[in-house]
């Protein structure tokens, strides 16, 4: 059996709500710092064999407090490409079109200079194989809210329409148990000091 948490990283700065923030490399802000301690002492009782982390220091920030994270490039969220760092109110003004499409098909948009949902849910897929085929029982992936939604569409045989369909909350943990190639969603969302209860740790 393979035990996977996913972890959404804890409220970054202010300076990136309401921007397309996906590479942009924003670290955490005070509240932010003060959920990714509080996830950290809920998670304390799990004995974790690996720790991974999106190179983003938003996650970065927070998986430290876990253990030393492996980095992985391919569990950073969607690259927006040209629109990183801008506003959704720039964008509306500047691109109306795809700023339209992006509404209401978030999933078949590619971003200009970035990447489409396709392209984030391959690397996330061949980013989970990889752990699935590394040693250790019980690995904390410390992400973004895309990859979470990513990981669980896909073992939960969702259409790409449907990955918005469930929250995933800044400091948040899901928890996925492999057993070879069947996977069993334990969690979804779930605040850390009820991780251990959930899973009888």
């Amino acid at each position: 059996m393979k035990r996977v948490l996913l972890i959404r990283h804890a409220q970054p700065e202010d300076d990136a709500r309401g921007r397309c923030y996906g590479r942009l490399d924003v670290g955490l802000s005070p509240t932010g710092t003060e959920a990714a301690e509080r996830l950290a002492i809920g998670l304390r009782g799990l004995s974790l064999d690996a720790v991974y982390s999106s190179p983003r220091r938003r996650a970065v920030q927070t998986a430290e407090l876990l253990g030393a994270p492996r980095v992985d490039d391919r569990f950073g969220e969607l690259d927006f490409g040209e629109l990183e760092g801008k506003t959704y109110e720039d964008v509306e003004r500047d691109h109306p079109r795809l700023f339209r499409h992006w509404m209401e098909s978030p999933t078949e948009v590619r971003f200009p200079g970035g990447e489409s949902w396709a392209d984030l849910q391959a690397r996330v897929d061949a980013g989970v194989a990889d752990l699935l085929a590394s040693s250790g029982e019980t690995i904390a992936v410390v992400t973004h809210g895309g990859v979470v939604r990513a990981v669980l569409a896909r073992v939960l045989g969702l259409a790409d329409e449907r990955v918005f369909a469930f929250d995933v909350g800044y400091a948040r943990v899901s928890v996925v148990d492999w057993f070879d190639a069947t996977a069993v969603v334990r969690l979804v969302n779930g605040l850390a000091a009820d991780v251990p209860d959930v899973l009888g740790a």
